[in-house]
């Protein structure tokens, strides 16, 4: 009789403890599904913002060319009206009473056509600066640290605004600034305020 039992009570054990381990295998299958469901999703995310980056690249090197052609064209506008600009005898000779007219026309010019040049380059790079930042950037920046929170404290500017989340300060000479995750004043674009 106690052989009887004591082969029931082994029998009970075994069909929990094998019951467990079900339940344990269940619930790490459905863990790991998770995880692969997370890492999918963070991969659809980041070929996301790589998709976005890579567009607003194009963007970018478009706009730049553009501004370089226009200031093609003005180089080439300036160096037609000099040519036009030049004196000449009824015999077609140029006029040597206006050489000095001539060469303050072509320094002119030249001058009026590097500064478009300039001014497209310039344009580019302050186009490939404000390039937008992808999201897992823009929130690290966001972030707030002891330091900048400390640094806030020791600011004895003006507190103007908001700018991305954090309190803008302006200073004794009306520059706009805000303090990053690293305590340092980062400053606004007065032409990029929000």
């Amino acid at each position: 009789m106690k052989k009887l039992i004591l082969l029931c009570m082994v029998f009970v054990f075994s069909n929990t403890f094998f019951a467990q381990t079900v339940t344990e295998k269940k619930a790490k299958a459905k863990t790991e599904k998770a995880k692969a469901d997370v890492k999918k999703k963070a991969k659809e995310t980041k070929e996301k913002a790589k998709k976005e980056a890579t567009k607003a690249k194009k963007d970018v090197k478009e706009k730049a060319a553009k501004t370089e052609k226009k200031a093609k064209e003005t180089k080439e506008k300036a160096t037609k009206e000099v040519e036009k600009a030049t004196k000449l005898k009824k015999d077609g000779t140029p006029d040597k009473r206006f050489k000095d007219a001539e060469k303050e026309t072509k320094a002119s010019a030249t001058g009026k056509a590097k500064s478009a040049e300039g001014k497209a380059k310039a344009e580019g790079n302050k186009a490939k600066a404000k390039v937008k930042k992808s999201a897992a950037e823009e929130k690290e920046d966001m972030k707030e640290t002891a330091a900048s929170k400390a640094a806030e404290k020791k600011v004895a500017d003006k507190a103007t605004g908001t700018y991305k989340g954090k309190k803008v300060f302006t200073g004794p000479r009306g520059g706009k600034y805000y303090i990053n995750k690293n305590g340092n004043k980062t400053y606004i674009d007065r032409d990029g305020e929000e």
